[in-house]
Parts: structure tokens; C-alpha cells; sequence
């Protein structure tokens, strides 16, 4: 079985990241992402069963969350389940893994981009979406240690943010226990296509694993961070589902444009939304927080398969003065770019969930083959979460089934045409 990839002298990365520094990457991942972008889509698929959804959405995380803990503490380095699924079950499979991820989440960029463009001028939304990934690419391109600091800014204003719209709701006279009941609108069906989009907010903790050169110390690092960074995120999305759900009632929050603000006004706090913009606020920096993060795990994902050429090899240079991926950077900046200018952000949700669905259903196969001296987490859990990640990703949408199901064909043909023109070259 091959080695980890990990490349000598000046490709190296350095480890300048903390344990405080993974929570954070993993919270400004995760927090935005599932607020202020899939939980009006969520509550429009699940009805009055969006809780059942969220819990589901949450089993799934933390079966995958495991698994990549434990496989992260085994290959602490760039890639995350790409070298994950290459060294336990096969480069084929490490490949598909990597490719599932880049698209994925080159798609959840997008996504987070245009929420950043509609929070700051819904006018403009495309502009500002462009402009925001050319700005954050620059950011990310001076030093993983610039991006941690931002993201520490990012997480702490969206957590205030939260919480004051969270206290608003829950001491409202317009907040009702009566509408977190389960009614005749919430289908099976429609529950697990909510909690796959949903599983959209839950991802970002992927980003620690995917840092795995850059973290300090990653085999005790990477698992305490992902868990943690998780187990907060969990809290704070209950906390303000109930909140939001308790104003504005299932149907309200589905056909809510900015839920957060909705339910804000709803609750009679209108101050937080025209006199100081704090909720908009809010959201505009909840999706800088998860672009900036998503742009540094698709860029290391890029380095780690340009290093096995399964990319152009050039994507592999690591900058000498910064120690960051800058190629891979750069045109991971470029491609978000195209795409935001050109994108619906509903559609990038559930197209980036099947994607990422598909990465996860890997890094559980690639957990549950480790060796009982290697790590190995119990049985039942990465068996859940390859079962979990499976239904989840053929319960979205037909249309995000029908395109993820032909972007993963449309890898593997690649793969298999590369392999094929190899053998006759060699």
C-alpha cells in the first residue's frame, strides 16, 4: 500500500495551526453555511418535520465526523478523504473521493458566494459574489495563518449575531411551542431530502482533516478539533431552529427569503433589522467565514491530487515565501468565480450535497477497513454512516441526483481514460 503523498523541500507545508485554529476553520465552515442558506429549502421540503431532519442530518455528521477523525489522525496530510480512500480501498476510489469533493464543493463556493452577494446587495448579488471569492482568494493566498485569523473575526460577529436573534425569538409574545409540533405536512420523503440538504451545513468540519500539513500535532489535533467544532455547531443550529421555527412556524420559514431577518421582525425585534442591520450583517459575514474556509479545503484537495497527477502536476507548487498551495489557489479562485457569476444558489445546495454525500460514503467504506491497532472506530458507526450518506444523497432533489450521479460518471470515465492511455504509453 502506498504511501501518504507528501512531497519534499519547498512543497512542503508548514504545521502553523492550532487546536483553536481547527475548531474555528470548522465553525466558520459550518456556521452560515446551514443558517443562512439550506434551512429555508429545508423547511420547504420537510414541513412541520424539520427537528426529525435536523437530528438525521446530525446522526449522519457524526459517523462521518468519526470516521475522518480517525482517518485524519492516521494520514495527517492534504486531501482529506482522497488519501483516505487511495490508501484503504484504492487510488480509483481516493480519486473519485477527491473528485466528488472538488466539485462538490467548488459548487457550495458558488453558493456561499452568492449568499454573500444577496445579504449585501440583492441587486448585485452576482457582482458582489465575484468579488467577494477574488478578495478572499487573495486573503487565502498570503498565508493559512491570515485565513485562521479572519475566520476568528467571521465566527465571532455570526455567533453574536446569532444570539441576539435567538434571545429575540425565544422572548417574543409571537413565539408559539405549539408550532415546533409535527403535523400532517412532513412526509418520510420529504424529511430526507431536508435532512440531505441540511447534511450541506453539517460538511465543514471536512476542512480540518483537509489542513492535515498545516495543523500542529494533527493525530491529537484533527480528531479533538473536528469533534468539538462539530458538537458546538449541532448546538447552535437546535438552538436557532427552534428559535426561528418557534416566530415564524414551518410554512413561514420555508417561504422565508432571509429567515433570520423574517423571523427577527416576526418577533417584534425590528431593531435588529432596519435600524442597525446587525441581521444582515450577520449573514453576509456567516458566508464569508464558510467561503474563505471552503476555498482552503478545495485547494488542498487540488494539491493533493495535482501531486498524484491526477490534476496538472503545476497545481502542486507550494508558494516559497507564503507555504500555501498558490497555483491551486488561484484557480480554485478563478473556476468559483465563473461559477457564482452564473449560478442559483438553491440548485448549488443540493448538487453540492450530492457531491459531498458521495466524498463521505468513501471516507466511511475507507474507516471501517482500518485495522482495530489503526484506529478503527466502532463497527456501527462507519456502517451508518455509508448507509446514512447513501440514502440521504438519492432522497435530494431528481435534479441533483440526476446531475451529481453524471458529474461522478463523467470522473470515473476520466479515470479510466487516463489509466487507459497510461498502459498504452508505458
Amino acid at each position: 500500500m502506498s504511501k501518504p503523498s507528501a512531497a519534499a523541500g519547498p512543497q512542503e507545508l508548514h504545521r502553523r495551526l492550532g487546536l483553536i485554529d481547527a475548531v474555528l476553520i470548522g465553525l466558520g465552515s459550518m456556521i452560515g453555511a446551514g443558517i443562512f442558506a439550506a434551512l429555508a429549502p429545508a423547511a420547504h421540503a420537510a414541513g412541520s418535520g424539520l427537528l426529525i431532519s435536523l437530528a438525521l442530518a446530525a446522526v449522519v455528521a457524526y459517523c462521518n465526523a468519526t470516521s475522518s477523525a480517525r482517518l485524519a489522525a492516521r494520514y495527517p496530510a492534504s486531501g482529506g478523504t482522497y488519501v483516505y480512500g487511495r490508501e484503504q480501498l484504492g487510488d480509483f476510489w481516493g480519486y473519485l473521493a477527491g473528485w466528488g469533493f472538488v466539485v462538490g464543493k467548488t459548487a457550495s463556493c458558488a453558493a456561499m458566494a452568492l449568499t454573500v452577494g444577496s445579504y449585501v446587495w440583492p441587486g448585485q448579488a452576482h457582482a458582489v459574489a465575484v468579488a467577494a471569492v477574488v478578495a478572499l482568494t487573495a486573503v487565502n493566498y498570503a498565508g493559512v495563518q491570515k485565513s485562521a485569523l479572519l475566520t476568528r473575526v467571521t465566527v465571532a460577529v455570526v455567533l453574536a449575531v446569532l444570539a441576539a436573534v435567538v434571545v429575540a425569538s425565544l422572548t417574543s409574545s409571537a413565539s408559539s411551542p405549539a408550532r415546533l409540533g409535527i403535523g400532517d405536512d412532513a412526509t418520510f420523503g420529504g424529511v430526507l431530502q431536508a435532512a440531505g440538504l441540511l447534511f450541506f451545513a453539517f460538511a465543514g468540519y471536512a476542512r480540518i482533516a483537509t489542513l492535515g500539513e498545516e495543523v500542529r500535532e494533527p493525530q491529537r489535533t484533527i480528531p479533538r478539533g473536528i469533534s468539538i467544532a462539530l458538537g458546538i455547531t449541532l448546538g447552535v443550529y437546535a438552538v436557532v431552529a427552534v428559535s426561528v421555527l418557534s416566530v415564524l412556524g414551518p410554512q413561514g420559514l420555508a417561504q422565508a427569503a432571509a429567515p433570520l431577518s423574517d423571523a427577527a421582525r416576526a418577533a417584534g425585534a425590528d431593531w435588529l433589522v432596519p435600524v442597525v442591520p446587525v441581521v444582515r450583517v450577520g449573514g453576509a459575514v456567516a458566508a464569508l467565514g464558510s467561503l474563505l474556509a471552503l476555498i482552503l479545503g478545495v485547494s488542498r484537495t487540488t494539491l493533493a491530487m495535482a501531486r498524484d497527477r491526477h490534476l496538472p502536476h503545476g497545481l502542486a507548487a507550494v508558494h516559497p515565501k507564503f507555504k500555501v498551495p498558490h497555483r491551486a489557489e488561484l484557480l480554485v479562485g478563478a473556476v468559483v468565480a465563473v461559477v457564482a457569476a452564473t449560478a442559483d444558489v438553491r440548485g448549488a445546495i443540493g448538487f453540492s450535497s450530492f457531491g459531498v454525500l458521495a466524498y463521505y460514503a468513501i471516507a466511511n467504506a475507507s474507516a471501517w477497513t482500518l485495522a482495530p491497532d489503526e484506529g478503527r472506530p466502532a463497527r456501527v458507526i462507519p456502517v451508518l454512516g455509508l448507509a446514512g450518506c447513501l440514502i440521504l444523497a438519492f432522497a435530494l432533489p431528481v435534479s441533483s441526483v440526476i446531475w451529481g450521479g453524471a458529474v461522478l460518471a463523467l470522473g470515473a470515465a476520466a479515470y479510466g481514460v487516463r489509466r487507459v492511455v497510461a498502459a498504452r504509453t508505458a
